[in-house]
C-alpha cells in the first residue's frame, strides 16, 4: 500500500464516522484554543505591565520612606516604629548628586476644588515642575512653575477636571479655590487617561510647598527621581542610597527602587503566570489524546471484518499499522488547525472587549498547541494501531 492510499483510505474512513470524528476533531480543538487564548491572555497583561511602567517615565528611581526588607516591610513596624520622613532637604539633596538629571517632590492628598459655581473633590498632586517631564505628562496648554515667575501659586488642571469647570476651554489665567487657598490656572494637562490605575485626566498639581501646607505636613509621600543614563541606573541608586545614609545619621531607613527592578519582578511572575495557565491548557489535550485512543480502540472492534479483507488482498501489518496512524493524522491535523482557528477568534475577542489588553497570543503557544494535539493524536494511535495489525486474517474475516 503506497503512501497515497494510506491517505487516501484513511481520509476515507474519517469522512465515513462523521460524528465520531467530528467530536474527536472538536476535542481537540477546544484544547489548542484554550493554550492560545490562555497564552494570549498571560502575555497581553505582561505587555501591558510593561507598556504602563514605561509610560510613567524613563530611568526612573522611586524614594520610599523606610527601609523595605526581604518580608516586603519596614521592620520597626513590628516594634510600634515609624519610619524617618522624607523632606524636601533630602529631595534636594539628592538633585544634587551628578548622576541625576532632575528630582521631584511628591505629595498626594485629596480637597475641594471650586471655581465658576462648581465644586468637586479632587487627587491634589503637590510637586516641583519637573513632575510633569518624569512622569512623561504633556501640557495642552500653558505652563507650569515657570522659572522666575513672580507668581508662584499656580495650579495645573487634569484634562477633565478642566472640560468640567470651564467647559469653554478658558481655563488659563482663571482663579480656582482649593481647600482654603486660592490658586491661578497655568496649565492644562493633555488627555491622557489612566496608567498604572492612576487617571492623570483627573488630578491638579500644585507646588510642593503649598500642597505641604495644604495636608499639614512636611514629610513628603516619595521622592521621583531620574537618572541621566540608563547604563548609570545602578550607579545613581547607590549614589543615592549613600547620600541618605549620611543625611540620617548612618541610618539604612529609606528605600529605593528602580523601574527596571519593578518591571523584571513583574515580568518574571506574569511569564511563570502565562507557562501555568498554558501547561493547565494543554493538559485538555492529553485528555483529547485519550479520547482518541480509546475511540480508536473501539473501533479496532467494529472494523475487525474491514481489517481481516484489507490483509486477505495483500496489506501487511505495517500497512494496517499506518492506517491507523494516518487517520489519528488527519483527525489530529483538524482539531489543531480549528483550534488555532478557534483560539485566534477567542484572542481577537479579548482585543475587542479590552484595547487596552495587547492579547496577542505568543508564536511558540500556538506552535506548541498544535504539536501537542499532533503528538498526543499520534501517540494514542498506537495501541490500536498495534491491535488492528496483530489481528490473523482468516479469524477476522469470520467475524461478523
Amino acid at each position: 500500500m503506497t503512501l497515497t492510499d494510506t491517505l487516501h483510505t484513511s481520509f476515507g474512513t474519517v469522512l465515513s464516522y462523521r460524528i465520531r470524528s467530528l467530536l474527536i476533531i472538536l476535542a481537540i480543538a477546544l484544547g489548542v484554543a484554550a493554550v492560545v487564548i490562555l497564552t494570549a491572555l498571560g502575555d497581553g497583561a505582561r505587555n501591558y505591565v510593561i507598556q504602563q511602567f514605561s509610560s510613567i517615565g524613563t530611568n526612573l528611581l522611586v524614594v520610599l520612606p523606610g527601609r523595605a526588607e526581604t518580608a516586603g516591610s519596614f521592620p520597626g513596624a513590628v516594634l510600634g516604629q515609624t519610619p524617618r520622613d522624607l523632606t524636601l532637604k533630602d529631595a534636594q539633596l539628592l538633585g544634587r548628586l551628578p548622576q541625576v538629571r532632575r528630582y521631584a517632590p511628591l505629595n498626594v492628598g485629596a480637597a475641594e476644588l471650586s471655581a465658576a459655581n462648581r465644586l468637586r473633590e479632587v487627587t491634589v498632586l503637590g510637586s516641583n515642575a519637573n513632575l510633569i517631564p518624569i512622569r512623561h505628562m504633556q501640557l495642552a496648554q500653558g505652563s507650569f512653575l515657570t522659572h522666575g515667575s513672580a507668581y508662584s501659586a499656580q495650579i495645573v488642571l487634569g484634562a477633565k477636571i478642566a472640560a468640567e469647570f470651564f467647559p469653554h476651554g478658558q481655563a488659563i489665567g482663571q482663579r480656582v479655590r482649593l481647600g482654603g487657598n486660592r490658586f491661578l490656572v497655568s496649565g492644562v494637562l493633555k488627555a491622557q487617561g489612566e496608567t498604572m490605575g492612576f487617571n492623570t485626566d483627573e488630578i491638579v498639581i500644585i507646588p510642593i510647598d503649598y500642597a505641604q501646607s495644604l495636608f499639614n505636613t512636611t514629610s513628603l509621600f516619595r521622592i521621583l527621581v531620574e537618572a541621566k543614563n540608563h547604563s548609570e541606573i545602578n550607579a545613581t541608586k547607590q549614589a543615592m542610597q549613600t547620600s541618605l545614609r549620611q543625611s540620617h545619621d548612618g541610618e539604612n531607613d529609606t528605600t529605593v527602587i528602580t523601574q527596571d527592578a519593578i518591571l523584571d519582578t513583574f515580568d518574571r511572575i506574569l511569564r511563570a503566570m502565562t507557562l501555568a495557565v498554558a501547561s493547565i491548557a494543554a493538559i485538555s489535550l492529553l485528555v483529547a489524546g485519550i479520547l482518541v485512543m480509546n475511540v480508536m480502540l473501539i473501533a479496532v472492534n467494529q472494523r475487525t471484518a474491514e481489517i481481516g479483507l484489507l490483509k486477505a488482498i495483500g496489506a501487511t501489518s505495517g500497512d494496517i499499522r499506518r492506517l491507523f496512524f494516518a487517520e489519528a493524522l488527519w483527525l489530529s491535523f483538524a482539531g489543531a488547525l480549528l483550534g488555532f482557528l478557534l483560539g485566534q477568534a477567542g484572542s481577537f475577542l479579548l482585543r475587542v472587549a479590552y484595547p487596552q489588553l495587547p492579547a496577542w497570543a505568543p508564536v511558540w503557544a500556538s506552535l506548541a498547541g498544535i504539536l501537542i494535539a499532533l503528538t498526543a493524536g499520534i501517540l494514542a494511535s498506537i495501541l490500536p494501531a498495534g491491535k488492528a495489525a496483530r489481528l490473523d486474517a482468516v479469524q477476522a474475516l469470520n467475524k461478523r
